[in-house]
């Protein structure tokens, strides 16, 4: 995936990255499709999104045939670092263990078991270094 400077997804841009990152590629229409089980979105209004995403370089498309495919041109990891990172400094004054203890103390999602072993175990890791 192309290296491309810190543009911050919008809250449209990451929902199409969602669709993009777990198909792999897909066309206007199929990410539409996606889209419109979740909301109430127009064809033109994901059309104009994903050219302003290949714009910014989030997105690359290969125009050699009729229907333009998309993939994504970032990678899910290094967007979920980045906006991670600008949430703990700007939204928990730089704090992890505050982020954590406000997202495992969410009743809306509490974490499943497996999620919290998995958790202990990166815990322990972290502990061990």
């Amino acid at each position: 995936m192309g290296n491309v400077k810190s543009t911050k997804p919008t809250e449209g841009e990451l929902e199409i990255l969602q669709i993009l990152w777990s198909k792999g590629e897909a066309t206007v229409r199929e990410v539409h499709e996606e889209l419109s089980v979740h909301k109430e979105s127009g064809y033109t209004t994901t059309l104009k999104l994903m050219q302003i995403m290949f714009e910014k370089g989030i997105v690359i498309r290969d125009d050699s045939s009729k229907t333009h495919i998309y993939q994504a041109n970032i990678t899910r990891d290094n967007t979920q670092k980045q906006m991670l990172g600008k949430m703990v400094k700007s939204l928990f004054g730089g704090s992890t263990s505050q982020l954590v203890m406000q997202a495992l103390g969410n009743s809306n999602n509490a974490p499943s078991r497996e999620e919290l072993d998995e958790i202990q175990r990166i815990l322990d890791d972290l502990k061990k270094q």
